[in-house]
């Protein structure tokens, strides 16, 4: 089941994209181009770029890495490309972030939380009881299947552990090392909150803002 986006909710599920780290890199140059519509279309099509095997699958995929490309600036873009591959695994999870409130809620509500007390094992229990808690506010969410909300926990399990947020074997959180150009850029950008969304501590953070010019 793919639930449609609601106007009246802000919540659109997961069930239709992981985090697809390879495949959003071979198609970013089609998103930056000024002809990007047609060239997607034309990528769903031939698939010369995504090679993914699921015309469907390809359809999805580019709908949802438009909304990824679209929720940050382009210059983002411009920028991410000159990053190490931990620096842009951690740049599209920021845009993951800034384009899905269900996983901004999962992460800042469960998570975060997670990460600054004593236990940091996470678990689809943990972000399930989040969509009891998300559920009871939004109709539209409540509405959504047993079978969809636990696609979309692990979905969002799934993105961690490709951003480097969640151990494979443990399920501990892990914090995110990036160079110190990477981790700039964001406190320069006034975002500032996705260093501690990467779990840095408040040290870590000063130490880099005392490298800024």
């Amino acid at each position: 089941m793919i639930c449609m986006p609601n106007n009246k909710s802000p919540y659109i599920s997961l069930t239709g994209c992981t985090f697809l780290y390879y495949e959003f890199k071979r198609i970013l140059p089609v998103l930056m181009s000024a002809d990007a519509e047609r060239l997607l279309k034309e990528e769903v099509e031939n698939n010369q770029i995504l090679q993914v095997n699921s015309r469907t699958s390809r359809q999805r995929f580019a709908a949802e890495f438009r909304r990824r490309y679209a929720a940050v600036p382009p210059h983002f873009w411009n920028e991410w490309q000159h990053w190490s591959e931990a620096g842009q695994r951690t740049g599209l999870f920021y845009a993951i972030l800034k384009a899905y409130k269900l996983v901004f809620d999962f992460h800042v509500n469960v998570s975060m939380k997670k990460w600054n007390s004593i236990d940091h094992k996470l678990t689809t229990d943990d972000i399930q009881m989040e969509f009891n808690e998300i559920s009871a506010h939004d109709e539209y969410v409540d509405g959504w299947s047993a079978a969809t909300k636990k696609k979309c926990a692990g979905s969002y399990l799934t993105i961690l552990r490709q951003t480097g947020l969640l151990q494979e074997k443990s399920d501990e959180l892990s914090s995110v090392k990036l160079s110190l150009e990477e981790a700039a850029y964001y406190i320069r950008m006034g975002e500032e909150w996705f260093l501690e969304a990467c779990f840095l501590y408040p040290y870590e953070i000063n130490e880099i803002k005392s490298h800024l010019p």
